[in-house]
């Protein structure tokens, strides 16, 4: 049926959003575990982190699952932490994971004869690779374009009213500045933690 005048202009000036992206919940692997690794081997160890599910026993904070309730558009990245976080929060929704929400490369430097564990190499590998070392993966430049794109897919499908995304901590901080350029104020802000969310709304 086509719609009328004043029907085609309500769609057209429908406020957009809001918007939700939040972290995954505890991964089962423990970045502060032992044993302390070589630099190869902590390679392999974010192999492993990234391909891993989340830790037994959780469920998503009330607090998040009640502001998700609403939403139109539920989406994840694709890893299955973040997809477990999803499908835990909105259990109800069809959800629509995608490479595009993926966490931010994490290279370690090749530092021979030199052994730490996972928590100290991620903060030495989000360095090396913020200052452009990225090995054989994903390098800054790359993410940061991706971020952009993902930033422009949000945007896009929250015009179809909330979107609530679950994806990962590092890449989480690369969309809020290119949200805020965007127009887009975060209204809400947990915080940094596993099962963290904000709220980001549009204000013209």
């Amino acid at each position: 049926m086509t719609q009328s005048p004043s029907e085609e202009t309500q769609a057209s000036t429908k406020k957009p959003g809001p918007i939700i992206v939040a972290r995954h919940g505890r991964p089962a692997l423990d970045r502060a575990a032992g044993p302390r690794l070589s630099w190869q081997e902590y390679k392999d160890w974010w192999a492993r982190y990234e391909i891993g599910s989340l830790a037994d026993g959780q469920e998503a904070p009330q607090k998040l699952k009640d502001i998700v309730a609403d939403s139109d558009v539920v989406l994840s990245s694709s890893r299955p932490r973040a997809r477990e976080t999803a499908m835990k929060a909105a259990p109800w929704a069809d959800i629509e994971s995608s490479e595009l929400f993926w966490e931010a490369n994490l290279p370690p430097p090749t530092w021979e004869r030199v052994r730490f564990l996972p928590k100290t190499w991620n903060i030495l590998a989000r360095a090396a690779w913020l200052r452009g070392h990225k090995l054989d993966g994903e390098g800054i430049r790359e993410a940061e374009a991706r971020a952009e794109q993902a930033v422009d897919y949000l945007i896009d499908r929250a015009q179809e009213g909330q979107v609530f995304l679950a994806a990962h901590g590092w890449f989480n901080r690369m969309l809020r500045p290119r949200l805020r350029k965007r127009g887009w104020t975060c209204k809400q802000d947990g915080g940094d933690r596993y099962w963290s969310y904000r709220l980001y709304t549009f204000d013209e």
